[in-house]
């Protein structure tokens, strides 16, 4: 196997562990410093968009920067159309990509989230090129196409086109969650917003009116950092918030039920007490939200 070969599928496995153990979203980081393969250190990262690793002949990763110059996007028709380095169509790193295409190979993306968090999509290959946009079409695809030839007859590639888009099309979903999730987390420093804890993998990014009604846009301002039991709690409306100042209200059946510690301190003793906002204003709840959600918790008392 070819020395390319061998450090692409390393990756690709390297990842694979990498996602058993912190998810689907990895910190920058881990990327930069990469994979031991043989006596060296692989990167996965670098500053560069399109990225080759220097015991590489063609590109590894491509990277879409979150708040970066380019404009990369998952369209409606179920490809990611990824820009360019720079304006010159012959760059190296666009001739790289482009051999890529031509060759079928397999890469790596990564969609910045947040800052230092990136969406791990693997495989992808280029399928498309558009010089005079300066932008390449790309495809996700499923791990098992990396390990197992399919032959290119006209009804297999249209199977493979078919469940490219597909899973494509998954990926728009799976990232438009994960990056409400790290922004909102991040706006509110990491913590519950109701009762301070900590720990992000006990910490969900709640939306304040849910993301299947209209109003339920996956932005900040309509979402709150909650911890599994005030997220279920919120959900369910045994807690409200109130718009004009943002303090917690518990029902009052909840108040006068007697339960155990964990229903006094998880849930009886935020009566009354003020949410935690993030530090930027223009991140606080929307008051109009809270105040829709709060008339539905004020029908359930």
């Amino acid at each position: 196997m070819h020395a390319d070969s061998q450090i692409r599928l390393a990756a690709f496995n390297w990842l694979k562990e990498q996602t058993q153990i912190h998810g689907e979203v990895l910190s920058r980081q881990l990327l930069v410093e990469g994979f031991p393969f043989q006596d060296k250190q692989i990167p996965l990262m670098s500053p560069q968009g399109i990225f080759k690793p220097k015991d590489m002949k063609l590109p590894l990763t491509i990277t879409t920067a979150p708040n970066g110059p380019y404009k990369d996007s998952i369209r409606d028709d179920g490809f990611l159309y990824y820009k360019y380095r720079g304006t010159n169509p012959n760059h190296r790193d666009n001739v790289g990509l482009r051999e890529c295409m031509k060759q079928q190979i397999p890469l790596i993306y990564f969609h910045g989230l947040a800052p230092s968090k990136y969406e791990l999509v693997w495989p992808v290959y280029i399928v498309g090129d558009d010089p005079e946009h300066l932008t390449f079409k790309v495809s996700a695809d499923a791990f098992e196409s990396v390990l197992y030839e399919i032959k290119q007859d006209p009804t297999a590639v249209s199977e493979i086109d078919i469940r490219r888009k597909y899973i494509t099309t998954e990926v728009r979903h799976r990232i438009h969650q994960h990056t409400f999730r790290e922004r909102v987390l991040n706006a509110y420093r990491n913590q519950c917003s109701f009762c301070r804890l900590r720990h992000p993998e006990l910490l969900d990014a709640a939306h304040i009116i849910g993301d299947k009604e209209p109003e339920g846009e996956p932005i900040v301002n309509n979402g709150l950092a909650l911890c599994k039991i005030h997220h279920a709690a919120f959900d369910n409306l045994f807690v409200g918030i109130r718009p004009d100042n943002y303090t917690i209200e518990v029902r009052e059946d909840v108040r006068k039920e007697k339960d155990g510690p964990m229903l006094l301190h998880g849930l009886q003793e935020m009566h009354n007490r003020k949410i935690i906002l993030p530090y930027e204003t223009r991140d606080w709840p929307d008051r109009d939200l809270p105040g829709m959600k709060y008339e539905k918790f004020r029908k359930a008392i």
